[in-house]
C-alpha cells in the first residue's frame, strides 16, 4: 500500500508472530461474518419483522467510527502534553481528518458502503459457502484496477491463476438440479429450533402469518417474512457487484495513501473513511431506500443479538482490513481466504443442510488453489535486477588500460583530447612555435591532471 502502510508492514506490526496470527485472526473473522449474515438473514423474525439491512450498514459505519475515533484520539493524546485539554486534542484530530488530500477517499468510503450493502443483499439470496467461494472473484478485479490505477504488471504465471479462478467459480455457481432451488427456497426452516410453545406450534403448521386485516391484506409478504425465499440470479448478480466495488475501492484506497505527500496514521485513516461512509449509507440507505419502512416501523424492528453481533463482526473487519494490507501481509490473506472457504462449506454443511456436489467440491478445490497461489510472489521476484552496461561503459572498458595502472582490473579514465591541451592556452602574449610553454597548473605531459 501507501506509505505508511509499507513502513507499518515492515516494522514490528510485521513480525513473526503477529504475522502467523495474522491469518487466524482473519480466518475467524471472515467465517463468522458470513455465517452470521446468512444466518441474520435466514431465521425466524424477531416479532414477525426482519430487520433493514440498510440500517445494519448505518451502525455497521457508527461502530467503525467511534472505535477509530477513541483509538485515533489516544494516539493524539501520547505525543502531546499531558496539560493539554480535550479540546485541543480534538481539534487537532479533526485537522488531521479533514486536512490534506482526505476529500479523496469519499470515492472508496462510498464504494464500501455499497459493498457492504451487496453482500447482505447476496448472503440472503444465496448459500454461505457459494458466496465466500464466488467472492473470490475480487482478485480478479483488484489485479485488473492495479495496472490501471497503480501501473502494476499481471505476469503470466497469475494469468494461469485468474483463468482457474474463473473456471472455479463458474462450476461453483452452475445450478445443479431442482432439489438446490427448493433448497433455497426453504432454507429458513431446517437450522432453528423453536423457542416458545407458539413458534413450535407455527412450525407444525407449516407458516407463522400476522392477520393484518378481516381479507388478510399483506399476506403474501408475511409469508416471504416468515420463510424467505432466495433468487439465485439475484444473489448472483449482488455478489459479482460486490465484488467490483470492494476491489475498485481497495485499489483507490491504496492509490491515495501511497500518493499521498504526508504520512498519515492508519486509525486516522479509518475516522477518514468511517465519516465519508456514513453519508450515503444514511441518506442513500436508511433515508432513501428504507425510509417509508422506518418511518412505520423504527429502526430497530427486527434487531437481536444475531444482528447486533453481524454488526460488531463486520466493524472489526472493517477495522483490521488497513492493517493487514501490503506485500507483508499477502501470503496471510491467502491463506486466511482459502481456510475460510474450507470452514464455511463445513458450517453451511452442518448448521443450514448445505448439500455440496461434485460440481461444487471440483470448483472449490479451483477456487482454493487460484486463491492461494495468485498473490504470491515468483522466484523471479525476488531476483535483483540484471545490471545493464551501456554502450559508453563497454568502450571505455574495452581500451587498453593506462600504463600507471597497477593492476590490469583497474579501469582509467580517459579525458576527452581538446586543441586546447595540446597546444596551450591562450594568452595575451603568443606562444613561441615549437617550444611547450610550462605553468605551476600544468603537468609535464601538458595537460591539467
Amino acid at each position: 500500500m501507501g506509505e505508511s502502510v509499507q513502513r507499518r508492514s515492515s516494522g514490528p506490526g510485521a513480525g513473526a508472530s503477529w504475522k502467523h496470527a495474522s491469518w487466524v485472526l482473519l480466518t475467524v473473522q471472515y467465517t463468522t461474518f458470513v455465517l452470521l449474515v446468512h444466518y441474520s438473514r435466514m431465521m425466524p423474525p424477531t416479532g414477525g419483522k426482519r430487520y433493514l439491512t440498510s440500517t445494519a450498514v448505518l451502525f455497521n459505519e457508527i461502530v467503525k467510527l467511534a472505535v477509530s475515533l477513541t483509538l485515533a484520539l489516544y494516539e493524539v493524546s501520547k505525543s502531546a502534553p499531558p496539560s493539554v485539554p480535550a479540546t485541543s486534542l480534538l481539534s487537532t484530530l479533526a485537522a488531521a481528518v479533514f486536512s490534506g488530500d482526505s476529500w479523496k477517499l469519499a470515492i472508496p468510503a462510498s464504494l464500501y458502503t455499497l459493498a457492504n450493502s451487496l453482500q447482505y443483499i447476496a448472503l440472503s439470496n444465496l448459500p454461505a459457502a457459494t458466496f465466500q467461494a464466488s467472492y473470490q472473484l475480487k482478485i480478479i478485479v483488484s489485479s485488473v484496477f492495479g495496472v490501471a490505477l497503480l501501473g502494476r504488471s499481471i505476469p503470466l504465471r497469475k494469468w494461469a491463476f485468474i483463468l482457474l479462478l474463473l473456471g472455479g467459480v463458474a462450476l461453483v455457481l452452475i445450478p445443479i438440479s431442482s432439489s438446490e432451488e427448493l433448497l433455497l427456497e426453504n432454507a429458513a426452516k431446517h437450522f432453528d429450533f423453536p423457542r416458545s410453545l407458539e413458534e413450535w406450534k407455527s412450525v407444525k403448521q407449516g407458516q407463522n402469518l400476522h392477520k393484518r386485516s378481516a381479507t388478510y391484506e399483506g399476506i403474501e409478504e408475511d409469508i416471504l417474512t416468515a420463510t424467505p425465499s432466495m433468487d439465485r440470479a439475484v444473489g448472483i448478480l449482488a455478489t459479482l457487484g460486490s465484488c467490483a466495488a470492494s476491489g475498485l475501492s481497495g485499489v483507490y484506497f491504496e492509490k491515495v495513501v501511497r500518493d499521498s505527500a504526508h504520512s498519515t496514521s492508519l486509525w486516522v485513516r479509518n475516522v477518514q473513511i468511517a465519516v465519508y461512509s456514513i453519508f450515503p449509507a444514511l441518506f442513500i440507505g436508511v433515508i432513501f431506500l428504507d425510509g417509508e419502512k422506518i418511518a412505520s416501523g423504527g429502526v430497530f424492528d427486527g434487531y437481536n443479538w444475531v444482528v447486533w453481533s453481524t454488526i460488531i463482526v463486520q466493524a472489526i473487519g472493517g477495522i483490521a482490513a488497513p492493517f493487514f494490507a501490503g506485500p507483508a501481509f499477502a501470503d496471510s490473506r491467502n491463506v486466511a481466504s482459502a481456510t475460510t472457504i474450507i470452514l464455511t462449506s463445513l458450517g453451511s454443511i452442518w448448521l443450514f443442510e448445505f448439500e455440496p456436489t461434485m460440481t461444487y467440491l471440483f470448483g472449490t478445490f479451483a477456487v482454493l488453489v487460484a486463491t492461494y497461489l495468485c498473490e504470491l510472489p515468483s522466484s523471479d521476484a525476488k531476483r535483483p535486477p540484471p545490471i545493464r552496461i551501456g554502450r559508453y561503459e563497454k568502450e571505455s572498458m574495452s581500451d587498453e588500460t593506462s600504463p600507471a595502472s597497477s593492476s590490469p582490473k583497474e579501469i582509467s579514465i580517459k579525458l576527452p583530447s581538446t586543441p586546447f591541451l595540446n597546444a596551450g592556452v591562450s594568452t595575451s602574449r603568443p606562444t613561441s612555435p615549437g617550444v611547450a610553454r610550462s605553468g605551476a597548473s600544468r603537468s609535464a605531459s601538458g595537460g591539467y591532471f
